[in-house]
C-alpha cells in the first residue's frame, strides 16, 4: 500500500469532484471476493478490484466500502477472521486495522451493508455504483439494491474515476517503472533461451517464473507463439522449428498491482530471414514514427493514423499495397495487416479501467468508429500530461481474413492479392512500449532492451 494521505487524497478529490457536479448520496466501492476454481477452498489467485485498491488500497478478499458525499466520511464494511479461518491461514490483521491503512476510521460488519442499503434507499438517497464486471457482485449489487437487474451504473461516478485514476501521480510512476523492468526482464529472459525444437510453454513457464520470482504476477494471461497473427494467442502447444519467428507478449504486476505490459518479437534461429526483416522494418518505422507524433494533447487517434499510414507505406515498398496510401488508410484497407489500435491506457489494469467503459477511458464519451480496425482502437483520445499507455503497432498475416477480402472483392485498388499470397505464411510481428506523457513531451517507462534487428539478433547470441 501507498501511505494512509494517498488513499484520503483521493478518495477527498473524488469526493470534491461529485460535489461539484451537483451530485449527493452514497459511492458504493464493492471488493472482490475468493473466486473458487473447481471446489469452494481452491480459488484462483485473489486479485482485488482496482477501484476498490485505487480508493482503499486493502488487497483482501470480502471488503466493500461506501464514501458518503453528504457527510464526506468512509466507512468500510467487512468481517474479521475467526480461529477456523487462522488455523488455515495465520493470523491476519484486524478490519479496523486494515482500514487505518486507508486512513479511514468507520468500520462495520460485512452484513451492515445491506442494512446502509436499505437505509439509503428508504430516505431516497442515491447510491452510485460502477459497472460490475464478476458475476458475483452482479448478483450482488442486484440484492442490495433490491433490483430484478443490474442497477445502472452511475455516469458521474465513472467519469470523475477515470479522470482521475487516468492521470498517475509521481509515486505510481515509480510503481510502473518497477513494473516495466521486471518485465523487461522476462522478454530478455524469453529472448535469449528460444532455440528450435523448444516448446511455446517452455517460455511461458521461464517468464512467468521471473514475475513469481520477484514476488508478483503476471498482469495478463502470457502471450508467447510462433503464431504472432493470432492477436491474443494463448495457446502454448506448438514446437519452435528453424525458420519460425516468435512473438512474446508479456508483463508483471508491482506489488501494488500496477501493471507493465510489453510485447517483442525475435527469431527463433540466431537471426531473422530477409522476409522476416522486411517485415519488422515495417514494423519498427511503424513503431518509432508513433512514439514520436506522441506529445501533450495530441489525440492518440492521430498517433494511431500515423502508425497506420507508415504501415500502408511498408506494405506498399513491399509490393503488397498500391495506390495512394492516404486514401487507402482512410478506407480501412490497410487493416489487411494491421487490424487492432496502436495503444490502450496502462494502470492497475492492463488495459486500465477498461471494466468502467472504453467510451469513456478512450474516448471522453464521444462515439468510437465501426470501421474495421478503427474500431479496435482502444485509445483515441487527447493525451494529457500523467497519463500512462501502449506504442504497439503490428504487422499480422491472417491467411482467412486475407481470403475473405480477396474473395469478397474488397479493396482491390490498394491491395495486391495475388503478392499478398506469398507472405500469408508470415506470421505476425508486433514491439511495444509502455510511454507516459510528461508535461512537455513524452517518456518511455523502464530500461533498455533491445529493439532494432541488429539488438535483437545481438541479443539471440
Amino acid at each position: 500500500m501507498f501511505a494512509p494521505a494517498t488513499y484520503a487524497a483521493r478518495r477527498r478529490t473524488l469526493l470534491d469532484t461529485m460535489t461539484r457536479l451537483g451530485e449527493h448520496g452514497l459511492l458504493l466501492f464493492l471488493g472482490n471476493d475468493e473466486s473458487p476454481c473447481n471446489y469452494a477452498d481452491n480459488t484462483y489467485p485473489f486479485r482485488q478490484d482496482s477501484t476498490f485498491l485505487y480508493y482503499f488500497g486493502i488487497d483482501h478478499a470480502g471488503f466493500a466500502a461506501v464514501v458518503d458525499l453528504d457527510e464526506g466520511h468512509a466507512t468500510v464494511y467487512a468481517d474479521d477472521i475467526g480461529i477456523d479461518a487462522i488455523v488455515w491461514m495465520g493470523p491476519q490483521p484486524s478490519v479496523r486495522d486494515l482500514a487505518a491503512t486507508a486512513a479511514v476510521d468507520r468500520t462495520a460488519p460485512a452484513a451492515a451493508l445491506a442494512d446502509s442499503m436499505t437505509a439509503a434507499r428508504a430516505s431516497g438517497r442515491r447510491v452510485h455504483v460502477l459497472p460490475p464486471y464478476r458475476a458475483e457482485n452482479m448478483i450482488r449489487l442486484m440484492t442490495l439494491l433490491d433490483r430484478r437487474r443490474v442497477p445502472e451504473a452511475s455516469v458521474p461516478f465513472i467519469r470523475s474515476v477515470v479522470e482521475q485514476r487516468a492521470v498517475k501521480s509521481a509515486e505510481e510512476l515509480a510503481d510502473m517503472e518497477t513494473a516495466v523492468d521486471l518485465t523487461i526482464d522476462m522478454h530478455l529472459a524469453g529472448m535469449r533461451m528460444a532455440r528450435p525444437g523448444m516448446r511455446e510453454a517452455d517460455i511461458a513457464a521461464r517468464v512467468t517464473e521471473i514475475a513469481l520470482a520477484g514476488g508478483v504476477g503476471l498482469s495478463f494471461p502470457v502471450i508467447a507463439t510462433i503464431h504472432g497473427e493470432t492477436l491474443h494467442n494463448h495457446f502454448h502447444g506448438n514446437v519452435l522449428a528453424s525458420g519460425d519467428v516468435f512473438l512474446l507478449d508479456c508483463g508483471a504486476e508491482s506489488h501494488r498491482h500496477y501493471a507493465g505490459d510489453l510485447s517483442s518479437t525475435f527469431p527463433v534461429d540466431r537471426t531473422f530471414t530477409s522476409q522476416q526483416k522486411d517485415i519488422y522494418r515495417v514494423v519498427l518505422d511503424a513503431h518509432l514514427a508513433a512514439v514520436a507524433a506522441v506529445a501533450p494533447h495530441v489525440p492518440m487517434r492521430e498517433v494511431h493514423r500515423t502508425a497506420c499510414r507508415r504501415i500502408a507505406e511498408g506494405m506498399k515498398s513491399l509490393g503488397l499495397m498500391t495506390g495512394d496510401m492516404g486514401e487507402a488508410v482512410e478506407a480501412g484497407a490497410h487493416a489487411l495487416f494491421f487490424q487492432c489500435g496502436t495503444g490502450h491506457m496502462l494502470g492497475l489494469d492492463v488495459h486500465d479501467m477498461e471494466d468502467l467503459g472504453e467510451v469513456y477511458v478512450g474516448y471522453d464519451g464521444e462515439a468510437k468508429s465501426t470501421q474495421f480496425g478503427l474500431k479496435s482502437l482502444r485509445l483515441a483520445r487527447p493525451l494529457l500530461p500523467g497519463f500512462v499507455f501502449t506504442i504497439e503497432p503490428g504487422v499480422y498475416f491472417i491467411p482467412e481474413l486475407a481470403h475473405r477480402w480477396k474473395a469478397e472483392g474488397r479493396f482491390t485498388d490498394f491491395v495486391n492479392y495475388a503478392e499478398v499470397e506469398r507472405w500469408l505464411g508470415a506470421g505476425g510481428m508486433r514491439i511495444e512500449e509502455n510511454v507516459t506523457i510528461t508535461a512537455d513531451g513524452s517518456r518511455i517507462l523502464g530500461k533498455w532492451r533491445p529493439r532494432t534487428i541488429e539488438e535483437v539478433e545481438a541479443e539471440r547470441g
